[in-house]
């Protein structure tokens, strides 16, 4: 049974997680981290880390969707796509053995805060279409869905990236685009992980309330500021807590 104080840590990093993903994608660095370090195994960690996530993909989601930023109808076969892609890696994630699970995990936080630390931002990328919509939809929607099943940290950036790069969606577009896709990413790893038991619901319904509440405050705020303010501090603080897991396990 988790304690007063690691709940309440917990529904912090939520809080931030829910705010930086609205905002830039790449919450799941600051949750994942987290829900390592209140004792979750790694599949427990994945599981109730979507069990979360899904309530702040789809407040973001939701309140996009309510300001016209999203045309559904267009949008509608990339998240079926991504939905099966990433009820695909929620399969695959659960039948790795946990060890393997619990030395690749910081591994690959390490890798994706250095990715995030050197791409080129979104907002810097060219919006000229150079894919056809249903292409996007088998390419880039059902693989990031994948892999948002498998592990999930930073899908709602590739996503973003995806939408301006390929499509040539502006970023407010695209962000609010990919809110929808990771939405569906969530929900589908989340009814994969459901009939295995390895959620930590008293977990995951404190740390959903805080992603309500920060994808509530990302989204309003993502027209006026977008991805540079939060992304130093994502960075940060990814590579510091995965390098104290590092050392925790082989230090």
């Amino acid at each position: 049974m988790e304690s007063v104080d690691i709940l309440s840590v917990l529904f912090l990093v939520a809080l931030l997680a829910g705010f930086v993903d609205a905002i830039a994608g790449g919450g799941g660095l600051l949750s994942i981290p987290a829900l390592l370090w209140a004792g979750l195994s790694p599949v427990e960690t994945l599981a109730t880390n979507k069990a979360q996530a899904v309530f702040g993909s789809g407040t973001a989601a939701a309140n996009f969707i309510h300001q016209g930023q999203v045309d559904l109808r267009a949008a509608a076969f990339a998240a079926a796509c991504t939905f099966f892609g990433s009820a695909a890696g929620a399969l695959l994630v659960q039948r790795l053995d946990s060890a393997l699970l619990g030395q690749l995990i910081p591994l690959l936080l390490i890798g994706f805060a250095l990715y995030f630390l050197f791409s080129p931002r979104v907002s810097e990328l060219d919006s000229r279409q150079r894919l056809a919509a249903p292409l996007f939809a088998l390419t880039v929607g059902f693989w990031v869905g994948f892999y948002d099943g498998f592990f999930g940290p930073g899908a709602g950036t590739f996503f973003a990236m995806g939408y301006v790069a390929l499509l040539g969606y502006n970023l407010r577009r695209a962000t609010a685009h990919s809110k929808l896709l990771n939405f569906a990413s969530n929900l589908a790893a989340l009814l994969i992980f459901l009939p295995a038991g390895q959620i930590r619901w008293p977990v995951a319904a404190v740390m959903a309330v805080g992603q309500l509440l920060g994808a509530w405050l990302g989204s309003h705020l993502v027209l006026r500021h977008g991805a540079a303010l939060v992304r130093p501090v994502l960075v940060a603080s990814s590579l510091l807590i995965s390098a104290k897991l590092l050392f925790d396990r082989w230090g």
